[in-house]
């Protein structure tokens, strides 16, 4: 029997407007729960409108509809870039940078609204319970957490799309009528993720249709495109493209923009196996065009500009530490808060501009160079000109160097004496 609806507080949901998360509004009404559906705009494609007068349908006592993607670039996007984070080497984090904007953001309309709960329609196999749980306990610790999938009442009545289905039909909730595809995605203006399904199989190549932003490297422009992306303080301020006129400047426009050149020349597809923060394999596909292009740019200039041992001491302690705390939900807490307070101290220097070719499916750095940043000295490099480095200070570098190589040396050949 259902409880009367508001008899056991009032509740936040976290709404795409889809299957899942629309079955989920009607329960937790079913469940006692008064419920308000939020979505947050974090540039997917998504018909935001048709979501809102969905949920509205179903029963949502009110529907918050958040445009976050200025949040999103600006507060934790150039940042991940800055720091050059990416976890295990190659994700450049898609999903996870958009977790603590939505979630904050969840739980601000929360507050606002006198909610007693929020709730959410993540797996409870996924990395996206947790950042999600973390951010909200670490906002709110008052909050309550509602989270379906691992409630065992509904994931016994919903073992499977059908029980979920029938279930939409049995309460005249409205299915889109397009079939489902054989995987399950979540994109934002950072990227777009696909993952379950026939990807399952680590084998098995990802058919053609399946990639949604970029176009098919083999299909690209024969013509390279070429753009040039100018940093200050590791900060991306300026994209321009000479072939079409392009000179962008506003942090979201610039990064819509690198998405749209990207996308065009088929950058910025990877298909890799990772490690879930509780311990699952994964395989997963990513699309992430215009950060693709950042990052490498930005590592080209650092290369330029940054002092040697800030470079070390940022890429050994700061970069996978970043990365990590992003990819596991811990941007909110104590080590999160350092972290992204570090990050901008690194990269005071970081001024200057890259030049990058585009072609079929790859970039290329062109050239660099700064207005500001000195440390690079072209004379003093030089082969041909002896500038003010003279050749017999190596003499005394490489003779306190192959101190202790020379006893290593020595006491290996009595090894081998012996």
């Amino acid at each position: 029997m259902s409880a009367a609806p508001g008899s056991k507080g009032k509740v936040l949901l976290a709404y795409s407007g889809g299957l899942d998360t629309s079955c989920i509004l009607v329960w937790l009404i079913e469940q006692g729960y008064e419920v308000l559906a939020y979505m947050a705009n974090v540039g997917q494609e998504e018909d935001f409108e048709a979501a809102r007068e969905k949920a509205l349908k179903v029963g949502a006592s009110k529907v918050f509809i958040e445009d976050l993607r200025r949040e999103l670039v600006e507060e934790l996007v150039i940042p991940t870039i800055q720091a050059n984070a990416v976890y295990e080497a190659v994700y450049l984090l898609g999903t996870s940078v958009a977790r603590p904007v939505i979630a904050r953001s969840q739980v601000a309309i929360a507050q606002r609204e006198g909610c007693t709960h929020v709730s959410h329609g993540c797996t409870g196999k996924g990395n996206d319970q947790v950042r999600f749980e973390l951010a909200y306990y670490a906002l709110d610790p008052k909050l309550k957490v509602i989270a379906p999938w691992r409630i065992p009442e509904f994931y016994h009545r919903f073992p499977g799309r059908n029980a979920l289905l029938a279930y939409a039909a049995e309460k005249n909730i409205p299915v889109s009528q397009t079939p489902s595809k054989p995987w399950s995605t979540d994109e934002n203006l950072f990227h777009i993720s696909y993952e379950a399904g026939i990807l399952e199989d680590p084998n098995v190549t990802p058919p053609k249709d399946m990639w949604k932003l970029t176009v098919d490297p083999e299909e690209a422009p024969n013509t390279p495109e070429r753009i040039t992306i100018e940093f200050k303080a590791g900060k991306p301020v300026r994209v321009t493209n000479e072939a079409d006129g392009t000179d962008v400047s506003d942090p979201l426009d610039l990064f819509l923009y690198l998405n749209t050149v990207a996308r065009r020349n088929g950058v910025g597809r990877i298909d890799i196996v990772e490690n879930r923060f509780i311990g699952i394999k994964s395989r997963g596909c990513y699309e992430t065009p215009g950060g693709t292009v950042l990052r490498a740019a930005h590592i080209d200039l650092e290369g330029l500009v940054l002092d040697r041992e800030v470079r070390a001491y940022r890429d050994e302690h700061i970069t996978p530490v970043f990365g990590k705390i992003l990819y596991n939900g811990l941007y909110f807490s104590p080590e999160g808060d350092l972290i992204t307070k570090m990050v901008p101290l690194t990269q005071t220097n970081v001024n200057g501009s890259v030049r990058v070719k585009l072609y079929k499916g790859t970039l290329s750095v062109e050239g660099r160079w700064s207005e500001t940043e000195t440390l690079y000295d072209m004379e003093q490099s030089s082969m041909d000109v002896q500038g003010d480095f003279e050749p017999t200070d190596s003499d005394g570098f490489i003779k306190i160097q192959s101190i202790r190589l020379k006893k290593w040396g020595a006491a290996f050949q009595q090894l081998k004496k012996n």
